[in-house]
């Protein structure tokens, strides 16, 4: 349920490919139950309403509202989809999607009544014959109150099984997407954040609720952000996507088509012995092993095509790895099942494992036992005989569109394991998660180059603006061109993808005294504005071996950020007009150190490598 009735402006479908139409098609009548989110138009630098008369890129809506895409919400009729449109986003910078998250499903043929209904009444508000403030009034007022409900909704018992997203890139190159769920109370616990690939052509993302919930409780308030990554990038700034369902479902079991086309296998799951190999390992030992003939070719040929390789064997399990790396092909197999326990409860723990259904699972093995105390047990599992490993590349099973995507897919496995993996194993530690993200600050001067990108962070920052002042470009001009003032450009960008330029900084080395500090609120509670602040006390103190000055305008908006400076041990020693003055220094504690937690690196323009 997107906010279209904010822009009202419909497009042929004649734009999209037939191809990619089909696809959009496909999960019509395969849902058993979704959300209806109330995606709209948001904006990662929001300081509503300030900006409204600050910022350079304000453009407002015929509601009133900050037009963050470059058209609107564009609505194309696609009556065979899911949501019976499809919506057309042209992304200006810092523009996103963001809707309040909630878990509390409608029946398929609930939720296309309840999208078909909002589009009908928000159409009628858009056509009425009255005054504009009246209908920007009652517009505002009606998506606050789908806000309200969505927000409301009470979870069942049953969670749905995933988050699904459907999109069409129709770049030429893979636009990544960064998808963040966050607690309503950000303090309560870490949030959810991936990392999408899209790449060219169509995709649909299915994220298991399981993943999800290992940080984020759903069935508590919580936020979903949707933006494109390196929004400093030109092409970012002008990407065109083109969004079907973005909601919570349950999808019904898949069928078999009726024309008994088998269902396509997405992992191949090997035994060992006399079967991935000659041999057996533990008669024959790992010298005496020799790998089947083209087999690594034909593991290598069906990755290529995006299909999954794991392991069900009976085996000693660091042995049997030890022999799997020695013919290079550990990287290829996900969760190895290597115990003397049923190959049956191993494929159960690959589906679990991978989240794929056991329907699209292949087992191979070179014992009839074996096979069939997997058929017993597995019915869904298909099985081959391992003598007939030559013939896979030609199976109906496998013959699948080779895509920039598909070729990826075993190594954002790889990388999603091991995120949920270690994010499980932090419990509740929020540090340690930060820590395993990776986050990196890189610092430089203001230049002629960044100036453009300052100014407008100085123009948009609100809850982290530790001064309130709001440059024009002639004030940073005269900034740079100041033989005393230092600057300081940050950039941003951690596991999940860039985060552009995120801060800026000015300090008068002649005290020395911080005159400004301001980021954006996408890496607020990241602990970034500690390890900066830490890093430029450091400095100066070294440099000049005096105390350490900064400005602080202290407001209800920026209070909470401004924590920092009591964190890292500044004092209070003045106020004038406003403007609190803290101090850093050593006078009567010739030991007091600057606070540090190795989470951030910093990387400074000369390229040297430092931990704050």
């Amino acid at each position: 349920m997107y906010e279209t009735e904010a822009n009202s402006i419909v497009e042929s479908p004649e734009q999209i490919p037939a191809e990619v139409l089909r696809s959009f098609e496909l999960l019509r009548g395969q849902l058993r139950s979704r959300t209806v989110l109330p995606w709209s138009e948001h904006c990662t630098e929001c300081v509503w309403p300030t900006c409204y008369s600050t910022c350079d890129l304000y453009s407002p809506r015929p509601d009133g509202g900050c037009r963050r895409f470059a058209d609107g919400m564009v609505r194309i009729e696609a009556p065979s989809t899911v949501n019976a449109y499809i919506l057309k986003l042209r992304f200006k910078r810092w523009a996103k999607l963001w809707t309040p998250g909630n878990v509390g499903m409608h029946s398929a043929d609930k939720a296309a009544r309840l999208e078909k209904n909002d589009y009908r009444i928000g159409s009628v508000l858009q056509r009425l014959p009255v005054p504009s403030l009246i209908k920007i009034t009652a517009t505002s007022k009606r998506y606050s109150f789908k806000k309200r409900n969505a927000s409301a909704k009470s979870p069942g018992e049953e969670l749905p099984t995933c988050f699904l997203l459907e999109c069409y890139n129709p770049q030429t190159h893979e636009v990544p997407l960064s998808l963040t769920m966050r607690a309503m109370d950000e303090r309560s616990r870490m949030p959810f954040q991936k990392l999408i690939h899209l790449a060219p052509g169509f995709q649909c993302v299915r994220i298991p609720i399981e993943e999800i919930n290992t940080l984020i409780d759903v069935r508590q308030p919580f936020g979903i952000d949707l933006i494109p990554n390196n929004d400093d990038d030109a092409e970012a700034r002008d990407t065109t996507l083109y969004f079907g369902l973005m909601d919570f479902v349950t999808e019904l079991p898949e069928k078999t088509n009726a024309d008994h086309t088998p269902r396509k296998i997405k992992c191949v799951v090997w035994d060992l012995d006399n079967t991935l190999w000659d041999g057996v390992l533990v008669e024959d030992g790992a010298e005496g092993l020799r790998l089947k003939q083209d087999l690594p070719a034909v593991i290598r040929d069906l990755d290529r095509r995006g299909i999954l390789h794991s392991i069900a064997s009976k085996n000693n399990r660091e042995d049997a790895l030890q022999v799997i790396k020695k013919f290079h092909l550990d990287e290829y197999f996900l969760c190895p099942q290597i115990s003397w326990k049923p190959k049956s409860q191993g494929i159960q723990a690959i589906a679990q494992q991978l989240n794929i259904g056991l329907d699209s699972i292949l087992f191979i093995d070179d014992s009839e036992f074996e096979l069939g105390e997997v058929t017993a047990a597995c019915p869904e599992v298909r099985v081959l005989k391992a003598e007939h490993y030559h013939n896979l590349l030609e199976l109906d099973e496998f013959k699948v569109p080779v895509t920039a995507e598909s070729q990826q897919r075993r190594k954002l496995y790889q990388v999603e394991a091991n995120r949920q993996t270690v994010a499980q194993s932090f419990s509740n530690d929020y540090m340690a998660f930060l820590r395993h993200c990776r986050i990196q600050l890189t610092v430089r001067p203001m230049t002629g180059e960044n100036l453009e990108r300052v100014h407008e962070l100085t123009q948009r920052t609100n809850q982290m603006n530790f001064s309130g002042n709001r440059y024009d470009r002639d004030v940073l001009r005269r900034i740079l061109s100041s033989p005393h003032l230092d600057t300081f450009v940050l950039s941003c960008e951690d596991r999940f993808g860039s985060y552009g330029v995120i801060g800026f900084s000015i300090v008068d080395r002649r005290e020395p005294r911080m005159t400004d500090l301001m980021f954006s609120c996408r890496i607020q509670s990241k602990r970034v504005e500690h390890a900066f602040l830490a890093w430029l006390i450091r400095k100066y103190l070294a440099e000049s071996n005096r105390d350490f000055h900064a400005d602080y305008r202290k407001t209800n908006r920026n209070a909470a950020s401004g924590q920092v400076f009591s964190d890292l041990g500044m004092a209070e020693v003045g106020e004038s007009d406003g403007v609190l003055s803290l101090r850093f220094g050593r006078d009567k504690d010739k030991d007091k150190e600057v606070p540090e937690d190795g989470v951030i690196e910093i990387l400074m323009e000369d390229s040297r490598m430092v931990t704050a």
